[in-house]
């Protein structure tokens, strides 16, 4: 306990490694998002120069590329007005997300899996880089659970959108005769805190488990009781990580992803405070169904908090939920 107690006063989440990898990180966004600027530049640059070859004569083919370019930067300069919404203290911050699949069973499971896949493809079309830190396989399939860090300009600014209950219908391929089922799997979305909060966290109120890794790996994991899961009594949170090659690693990492949680709570109970929750909104809390998406009699994805729809169901699967996004940052703004 002492030893804990050590560790609580100089916690070693921070160290140069990791600061080193934080500030090329941020190098990397500040690339992308210069990249993003010329991109403007260029596409402006394309279209003056369309523009004074239509002005030689009618061209059917250089009037749908000055449609595209024009397209193309609505896009782009819509991007950039979303990013101004994101002013929250942690909006800028790396995100961790936790998805649990509801009841239901394989079904639940398969859900699980398929929003995991959405968000990592989402991930991909705004280079982000996903890391996995703690899952929960299905018993036949899918995924029980599963823990992800999101690395990313503006990751949790945008992500902090996602959380709550995500709803499916449709036709499920584990029934043999056929039948529409719907499931339901949670989405939690928190910060990663890159800096150590104002928060106590005293030993005695902790509860640390070790167990044996349930993931694939090499020699070192499934063979020695690395994995860590913290649960932290007064308030009931458990977090876990078991993707790290030490327990020491493992616990550092459980530790990070728990000074998430209570940040997040306290930011949660001072905006309560200050009545700046209002209307359905903002009402984002653990437990509300957000988003139904529908594949079957009809295809729809629709946001309950926005009104937002389209029929688009396999491009929302395919990461396509930015505009879910967007929308929801224009009218909670």
């Amino acid at each position: 306990m002492q030893e804990l107690k050590n560790e609580q006063q100089k916690p070693d989440f921070f160290n140069d490694i990791e600061k080193t990898k934080v500030v090329g990180q941020k190098i990397k966004n500040i690339e992308y998002k210069l990249d993003r600027v010329k991109k403007c530049e260029n596409l402006i640059d394309d279209i003056n120069v369309a523009l004074e070859l239509l002005e030689l004569g009618h061209d059917e083919e250089i009037e749908q590329t000055i449609e595209q370019k024009l397209q193309e930067l609505e896009e782009e300069l819509e991007d950039f007005r979303i990013e101004t919404l994101l002013k929250g203290k942690y909006d800028s911050n790396n995100a961790i997300l936790t998805l649990h699949s509801g009841a239901g069973g394989t079904e639940a499971q398969d859900w699980t899996e398929m929003l995991f896949r959405m968000y990592q493809m989402y991930c991909e079309k705004r280079n982000y880089k996903v890391k996995v830190l703690d899952e929960l396989p299905g018993d036949e399939a899918g995924i029980k659970s599963i823990s992800f860090l999101v690395s990313g300009d503006d990751a949790y600014g945008y992500l902090k959108c996602e959380k709550g209950v995500h709803r499916l219908v449709r036709i499920s391929p584990f029934d043999s005769n056929a039948r529409r089922h719907t499931s339901f799997a949670s989405v939690e979305v928190m910060p990663e805190i890159e800096s150590l909060p104002d928060i106590e966290i005293r030993p005695e109120d902790l509860k640390i488990d070790t167990y044996r890794s349930s993931g694939a790996g090499g020699q070192h994991v499934n063979k020695t009781e690395s994995a860590i899961r913290i649960t932290h009594i007064p308030t009931g949170f458990i977090v876990s990580c078991q993707t790290e090659r030490s327990q020491i690693q493992n616990r550092e990492t459980a530790m990070k992803m728990l000074y998430s949680k209570l940040v997040e709570k306290q930011e949660e109970d001072e905006l309560k405070k200050m009545n700046d929750i209002k209307g359905e909104i903002k009402k984002i809390e653990w437990g509300s169904q957000i988003r139904s998406y529908v594949f079957c009699p009809y295809t729809m994805v629709k946001d309950h908090r926005t009104g937002y729809e389209t029929s688009d169901v396999d491009g929302v699967m395919n990461g396509n939920i930015q505009p879910f996004i967007n929308d929801y940052l224009v009218k909670s703004n």
